[in-house]
Parts: C-alpha cells; structure tokens; sequence
C-alpha cells in the first residue's frame, strides 16, 4: 500500500508491508486504502514539517542487507539538527567511508531515517532523493542545521 504525502520538499511516496514503513519516494507510485501505519506516517510528517515533530516513532523495515540496516539505523541515531560526516560512521562501523556513502545513498525510506543528516568531511556529500543536494540542504535548514551550510 502507498499513499502521497504533500510536503515543502515535494510529494511523497510512503509504503508500507507487513505494518511497517517500507519506502519513501519522490516517485510516483499506484496508490492504495490508507492503512492506520501510513495514517501515523502521514500525521507525523505533517508534524516534522510543521516544526512539532523531531523524531519518527513508526515501525520501518528496511530492505537490503545487513549492512544497510546498521548504516540506517546509524542514521537513525543522529538527532534532529545534527549531523554527523559519512567517515564518523565508517569509523563506528569499521568500515570504509564510501561503503557508508552507498549505504546512504540505498536508503530506501529518506526523511524518515534521516541520510540527510550525513555530510562529506569537506562537503555536503550527495542525496538521492528528488532535487538531490537542493533537497538535502532544504532538510537540513528545516532542522536548524544550515548553519553549517553558510
């Protein structure tokens, strides 16, 4: 099931499967019956951009392997207007900073587990959701974070 979310940074795209938040797009996608896990999604998203939420509180499932699950639930653990760089968590992973960056880069639900909150060691790093690094930075000054941007 998928519904559409209106938000600052364009329309997305929220699954579910099972009772948990598959996937955010910024792709179209058949939209179907609003479950009461995409209800919770969409209400929490309404309140992230609205400046009344700063942590998700749903139940995701991130498809891949296990590496990518420890690099989103690293994500995950970056709080609201933080962010961490992609070698500081190569370097609590002990692995390599490029392998974090693919990582990020696979994040199947962006927003809610938050890539955006990653940064290169001397740049923005990329992003792959819709608008690339304009979206990234449009996210990161919604958090209060753009001071690093300046």
């Amino acid at each position: 099931m998928t519904i559409r979310v209106e938000s600052p940074v364009g329309p997305l795209y929220v699954s579910e499967g099972d009772g948990a938040i598959t996937r955010v797009s910024w792709r179209s996608a058949d939209l179907g019956e609003e479950t009461p896990v995409l209800a919770e999604a969409r209400a929490q998203l309404g309140e992230y951009f609205d400046g009344k939420r700063q942590a998700f509180d749903l139940p995701l499932f991130v498809s891949g392997s296990d590496f990518q699950r420890q690099v989103c639930a690293a994500m995950s653990a970056i709080p609201f207007g933080e962010t961490r760089t992609y070698g500081d968590i190569a370097r609590d992973l002990g692995v390599p900073a490029q392998a974090v960056g693919q990582a990020c880069g696979g994040n199947p639900i962006p927003v809610i587990i938050p890539c955006h909150r990653v940064l290169g060691a001397d740049s923005l790093g990329g992003f792959s959701g819709e608008g690339g690094v304009e979206t990234k930075v449009a996210l990161l000054r919604h958090e209060g974070a753009a001071g690093l941007l300046i």
